[in-house]
């Protein structure tokens, strides 16, 4: 009996990690959204320069 008590625990402290993993994968979900939305127009802007410089070495 004991030791399915023991599982049973063991079981609990598994699931509360995993809940904070899920809750850590999130965030990190939302701070990359954030970034990419912060960087997009940058990149976008890199691009053309990247593109102009292209057709002067033409």
């Amino acid at each position: 009996m004991v030791f399915i008590g023991l599982a049973f625990a063991g079981l609990l402290v598994i699931a509360a990690c995993a809940v904070k993993v899920f809750a850590a994968v999130r965030g990190l979900g939302r701070e990359l959204r954030h970034t990419r939305e912060r960087l997009e127009p940058k990149r976008s802007a890199l691009s053309v320069a990247a593109q102009r410089l292209e057709r002067a070495r033409e």
